[in-house]
């Protein structure tokens, strides 16, 4: 029996369970403004509520890099995106729970299909932890000893499987890596309930993310639920080493397209105090607005245009040059940045009002706030990227898809 037959799309989320992009988009956005009632309540328990994580799971999310000789729709970057940023639009936090949710099937492409068939009977199983290595995975017989706490497990209160970053020691000793690496650094999984959550997670923003640490004491791990990057198993987009990070822009697109939304209502039924002139005649508010739709377009149209260049380039085996190779990291960067800043000036406008809790604004810029402390916005990967377009060292290579 294949994994093909074994992994219906229909399987653990019932016979209406979606089956292409198209539909799984138009679940995104009917559950947005489910979403957006929510919200508050989301970011008060400071995690997904269990019937808020099932609707997220009932719009098909988690299955959209499901391959399509598995039954699964194996949606494009673009469409994965698409498929987040609607989700995004509703809450902040479920968006950005969905995003790092959805890369159960980005993992199954390192696994054995043996090892796949066991753990995601479900194909709308979930996913969360941090992939970067600073836990320690001790080789023993038949797999790894695993030792460490992990910060930013996002969706760790609700996920099914919880991977981790590790470097393997042997004897004592950390092992050089493949490819003459300096460690081998290797991800193991394991189900939720074998990790203890560390509730850490009392920020600013994001709150809802349920971001917490969360730590394994000797937690016995079969090698044959650890994986790295170097080794997958298929070939094709998904299997690039940051097929995983495609999608990730569509949160902070998501939310400034909501903000920007939410003015533009608000605008409706304005007047300037000072001289009674309708919002939707005044040139400050008038320039405002064309000005924070100018920005976000030219970001989203980055974003959406150099994923479909980079997809296609990796379905017809060719390799990226350098430009490709950065370009969408750099629109990721950008839409993190764009979005923040859009955000800002739209509660600049809106002015005293944007203060409250009970206004979005706050909750979008502070959300927005926290997803920019994000490594994948940081001015490390503007670097990597200068240095790799220039020919020199990047801090930061794997957010750019190269392997070392």
């Amino acid at each position: 029996m294949t994994v093909t037959e074994t992994l219906n799309p229909a399987a653990g989320a019932g016979q209406d369970a979606p089956t292409s992009a198209a539909e799984i988009l138009a679940r995104a956005r009917a559950a947005a403004p489910l979403l957006r009632r929510r919200s508050e309540e989301i970011a008060r328990g400071r995690r997904l509520p269990e019937d808020v994580v099932e609707l997220v799971r009932g719009t098909g999310v988690f299955r959209i890099g499901m391959p399509k000789d598995w039954g699964g729709p194996e949606l494009t970057f673009a469409e994965q995106t698409e498929v987040i940023e609607a989700l995004s639009y509703g809450d902040s936090a479920a968006g950005w729970c969905a995003m790092i949710g959805m890369d159960t099937w980005i993992y199954a492409g390192y696994l054995d299909e043996t090892v796949v068939k066991e753990m995601l009977a479900n194909p709308d199983a979930i996913t969360a932890g941090l992939i970067f290595p600073v836990g320690r995975a001790e080789r023993v017989p038949g797999g790894y000893r695993v030792n460490g706490r992990w910060p930013f497990g996002s969706g760790v209160t609700h996920a099914d499987w919880v991977v981790g970053g590790c470097v393997v020691h042997s004897d004592g000793k950390p092992e050089p890596g493949p490819g003459g690496a300096p460690v081998n650094w290797r991800l193991v999984m394991a189900r939720r309930e074998e990790f203890e959550t560390v509730d850490t997670w009392h920020t600013t923003g994001l709150a809802g993310s349920g971001s917490m640490d969360y730590q394994a004491t000797d937690l016995f791990v079969p090698e044959e639920h650890s994986f790295d990057f170097t080794t997958p198993r298929g070939s094709g987009p998904l299997s690039a080493p940051d097929a995983f990070l495609g999608n990730v822009p569509g949160v902070p697109l998501g939310v400034a397209r909501a903000a920007l939304d939410h003015v533009r209502e608000l605008a409706a039924d304005r007047v300037e105090r000072a001289t009674g002139t309708p919002w939707s005649e005044s040139y400050r508010v008038q320039t405002v607005i064309g000005q924070a739709e100018m920005e976000l377009t030219a970001a989203r149209y980055a974003v959406y245009g150099t994923l479909d260049e980079l997809w296609r380039r990796l379905e017809s085996g060719v390799e990226p040059t350098p430009d490709q190779q950065v370009s969408s990291a750099l629109a990721r960067v950008n839409a993190f940045r764009t979005a923040r800043s859009v955000v800002s000036r739209l509660s600049d406008l809106v002015g005293t009002a944007s203060i409250y809790q009970t206004s979005p604004l706050d909750r979008w810029l502070r959300d927005l706030h926290t997803m920019c402390q994000h490594i994948l916005a940081q001015e490390q990967i503007v670097q990597s990227a200068g240095a790799h377009l220039l020919g020199g060292t990047p801090q930061a290579p794997f957010p750019l898809g190269l392997k070392g």
